[in-house]
């Protein structure tokens, strides 16, 4: 840790809105999602995984919460939800 992320590209409605989610690492503890429209930061999300940083699988369970938060911010995308 800390792992990699996401990095996504979505033209909706003429406008090409850009999402990045990565894992801040250990000294951090949470996920970090920005959203980005033309160029300019719209908004921010994070998510920590300190509740469950002693579990053995915390790896998969970071890279799942990355994976879901990831497609849920693009699913907003598209709903208009920053239009």
């Amino acid at each position: 840790m800390p792992m990699g992320g996401y990095n996504t590209r979505v033209d909706y409605r003429g406008d090409a809105y850009i999402v990045q989610t990565q894992d801040k690492g250990l000294g951090a503890r949470y996920i970090e999602s920005l959203i980005y429209k033309s160029g300019r930061l719209l908004a921010s999300k994070r998510a920590s995984y300190s509740a469950f940083l002693d579990s053995p699988d915390v790896t998969e369970r970071v890279e799942r919460m990355m994976e879901e938060q990831h497609k849920a911010i693009l699913g907003q995308i598209v709903e208009g939800r920053y239009d």
